[in-house]
């Protein structure tokens, strides 16, 4: 099997098995508990993606000195607490990491 075969079709298994859910789960099958319960799960999760992308280097230690990131994070939280806005915050701590890495 070719390499491009391969890929395609891991991405057809992995899009089958997400749409699947989507498609099987309807909202009236869960009672309001469990409603609340999930909708918890977006804020759990984002901090377990966004922690080791911003504090761990590329062997899994902690980087605190010299890492533009966490400055760039900190503006992109307080553009996000301000205005509330999910556009500006994304922009805001994008342009404020490529500054802090190549002007700074």
């Amino acid at each position: 099997m070719s390499d491009w075969a391969l890929i395609i079709y891991c991405g057809i298994i992995t899009y089958l098995t997400r749409f699947s859910m989507i498609a099987i789960l309807k909202k009236e099958m869960f009672n309001n508990r469990a409603r609340e319960i999930l909708s918890y799960v977006p804020s759990a999760i984002f901090p377990a993606i966004i922690f080791p992308a911003i504090f761990l280097d590329d062997l899994g230690g902690f980087q605190f000195e010299d890492n533009p990131k966490i400055l760039a994070a900190a503006i992109a939280m307080v553009i996000g607490i301000l205005s509330k806005n999910i556009i500006a915050t994304i922009f805001s701590g994008l342009a404020s990491y490529w500054i802090l890495i190549f002007i700074v």
